[in-house]
């Protein structure tokens, strides 16, 4: 489903950019302001809708038109206000997309069969679309900027939902986590270290195409892109990554050896461009013995006699003896990244954690067991202790504020949007062609302005 929603991205957007290159001969159907739109932009769309199977709400030959026009008055209001979106900021987003593609499709040439365009057709057609994207965000942030939600707005928010409103909140858990993470034999790290100086003596002397052994040996995501990671700053990289790769000038060398949370790497510059810069790199991952893992479960094992007994408490030895360095000065509490809570959902732990977990009473601590470090993406050893556990219930305020808080905002922003719109289509010259007017349309002001 994800492919080919983002096909549907790529075709309908490449299908505006073609539409707008020869319009000369065009039907229009609406006109927005001096802006037409024309009815082959609305088939187009709903053609690819149609093949993707993206359901439409209503009759889409009112919804398509519609949307495109609203898009129109937030595009407008940008010129007005003068926002401009960074061509280097839709270029990162744009390599993202198509980097995407490759890795899920497994090449270029299978994207460019699949989308039945060249990679620099898309990119082209991706990098007008995004762009807009990006300035009608832009300009509604400037419009909901200033909306902040009180206990006394949610509250009231809350207290007007109609009963079968109210969101049912899945069942929640708070977890606490003590992990180590078992040595690596030195012997294993030599290895690892000889064989990419070995690919780097290649690339050097020019006997090897540094993507080419990237595609074949480097153990990260990137390496279906020739080990590509698109433009990216400082802060987007890990900080030893990104130390070396700012400083390398020549393209065509392969840079030290870098040792980082996630392996060791070396790195070949792409392209600097101003603050970016685009790398490729080979990861390597040294690897966790069987015994070393057996001794980190036997070790686990000893400290939850210890916990059973009470010689200390769970939140003492996640203090001193955690090796996670996000949970153990937070008593061992796992947070949830989608929200900076404490709490989650099932489905958003780490699967080897719920498996525990589903398992557990509240205040039991589970057997040591073997996962992956989602950071790192190497195997630690870790026991957990479920701390809390909430029931699946229809939200109330005082076990479910931030989830109410999300939705007063969400709904006060959509509101100061709708009201925005409907202020623009009033003052906002609009015709639209006979044929397209029979429609029962999300915002009622548009024919009042046809006559």
């Amino acid at each position: 489903m994800k492919i080919k929603i983002l096909a549907f991205i790529g075709l309908a957007c490449a299908s505006y950019y073609a539409i707008a290159q020869n319009n000369i001969a065009e039907e229009v159907a609406w006109v927005v302001g001096d802006e037409p739109i024309y009815k082959s932009q609305i088939e187009e769309q709903y053609s690819q809708m149609q093949y993707e199977n993206i359901p439409i709400e209503g009759d889409p030959y009112c919804v398509i038109p519609e949307r495109l026009a609203i898009d129109r008055l937030f595009l407008h209001q940008a010129e007005i206000d003068t926002i401009v979106v960074e061509d280097a900021t839709v270029q990162q987003e744009v390599n993202a997309r198509i980097n995407l593609f490759i890795e899920n499709l497994g090449s270029k040439e299978k994207v460019e069969e699949y989308f039945r365009k060249s990679i620099p057709e898309m990119r082209e057609s991706l990098m007008e679309m995004m762009k807009n994207q990006y300035t009608i965000q832009r300009v509604q942030q400037e419009l909901t900027n200033d909306v902040k939600a009180t206990p006394a707005d949610v509250r009231k928010y809350f207290n007007g939902l109609p009963k079968d409103s109210i969101p049912f909140v899945p069942m929640q858990v708070e977890v606490q986590i003590i992990s180590i993470k078992p040595v690596i034999p030195q012997q294993e790290i030599d290895e690892v270290k000889s064989r990419l100086r070995d690919y780097a003596n290649r690339v050097n002397s020019g006997e090897a195409e540094f993507s080419t052994l990237a595609i074949l040996y480097s153990e990260d995501g990137s390496s279906v892109r020739g080990g590509e990671v698109g433009f990216k700053g400082r802060t987007e990289l890990l900080p030893e990554y990104a130390s070396v790769a700012f400083n390398l000038t020549d393209p065509k060398k392969a840079s030290k050896i870098v040792e980082t949370e996630a392996g060791f790497h070396i790195i070949q510059l792409i392209e600097k461009r101003g603050d970016k810069i685009n790398t490729r790199h080979i990861l390597l991952k040294p690897k966790v013995s069987e015994k070393e893992l057996t001794d980190g479960l036997e070790r686990l094992d000893s400290l939850r006699s210890d916990l059973l007994a009470n010689k200390f408490t769970f939140e003492e030895a996640a203090q001193y003896l955690s090796q996670d360095k996000d949970t153990r000065n937070n008593q061992g509490l796992m947070v949830n990244e989608r929200n900076l809570n404490t709490k989650f959902e099932m489905s958003q732990l780490p699967q080897e954690v719920a498996k525990q977990v589903d398992k557990l009473k509240v205040g039991e601590i589970s057997e040591p067991f073997i996962m992956i470090d989602q950071k790192t993406n190497r195997e630690i050893v870790a026991i957990v202790k479920l701390r809390t556990r909430i029931d699946g219930h229809k939200a109330n305020l005082r076990d479910d504020y931030e989830v109410l808080k999300t939705m007063y905002e969400a709904h006060a922003k959509n509101q100061i949007i709708a009201d925005w719109i409907n202020q623009k289509i009033e003052n906002t010259y609009i015709y639209i062609e006979d044929g397209w007017r029979d429609c029962d349309f999300e915002h009622k002001g548009w024919l009042k302005t046809t006559n």
